[in-house]
């Protein structure tokens, strides 16, 4: 792989703590993180969009068909003992995070793995730093912190007890979410649900704009 660091990954033990998970730092390669974040699309405000909406192009077209690949399922497949084989995958953009974004929550039941790689030079901020959490409630309980930076990756098993959020932040903050699911139905559903709002955001901004 030219951009992902799958070795790292290999080596990376399992976490089960508090529920299986494996984090890996600098999972993009640093040489090539910068042409990765300079060719990250442009997305028309908060919340995920889903990549017909988006100008998907140059590295980070690159590091997206890398994480669609056969390698990079192949190992998420041994690390979680887990046969992904025919389950479908769908992924959304972030760009920017709101107040109210993070709030607690394990992910639906129609996601079998959740994969998140975040690509951000720096982070200060107290605020929007994943916490992997130990309860549904007390967002200070938890096992796991992971700054959202430099291609740092998160993937975990989903499962009622996958709790995790964020404290509250607002600003850009630049994400990828990879999930596989379920069945079909829910890629149709969830990527026609971001269409729709990614579309939305699209007009009210150009609205915006020619009010200007």
């Amino acid at each position: 792989m030219m951009y992902l660091d799958l070795p790292s990954l290999e080596a990376t033990p399992l976490s089960t703590d508090p529920f299986r998970h494996v984090v890996v730092p600098k999972f993009v390669r640093a040489q090539r993180l910068p042409e990765v974040i300079a060719d990250f699309p442009d997305v028309p405000g908060p919340g995920s969009h889903p990549p017909s909406e988006l100008k998907v192009r140059g590295a980070f077209k690159s590091v997206m068909d890398e994480l669609l690949g056969d390698e990079f399922r192949n190992a998420v497949e041994r690390k979680f003992d887990v046969d992904l084989s025919g389950k479908p995958t769908m992924y959304t953009v972030r760009g920017y995070t709101r107040q109210k974004d993070g709030g607690i929550h394990t992910d639906s039941k129609t996601k079998i793995v959740t994969v998140l790689l975040y690509l951000n030079e720096a982070w200060d901020p107290d605020g929007g730093r994943l916490r992997l959490l130990r309860n549904g409630m007390d967002l200070d309980d938890y096992a796991a912190e992971i700054s959202p930076t430099e291609g740092n990756l998160l993937i975990f098993l989903r499962s009622d007890s996958s709790w995790h959020g964020h404290k509250p932040f607002q600003g850009r903050r630049r994400a990828i979410q990879l999930n596989w699911v379920t069945s079909q139905d829910v890629v149709d559903k969830e990527q026609a649900r971001h269409r729709f709002s990614t579309r939305i955001k699209k007009l009210t901004s150009l609205i915006a704009g020619r009010s200007a």
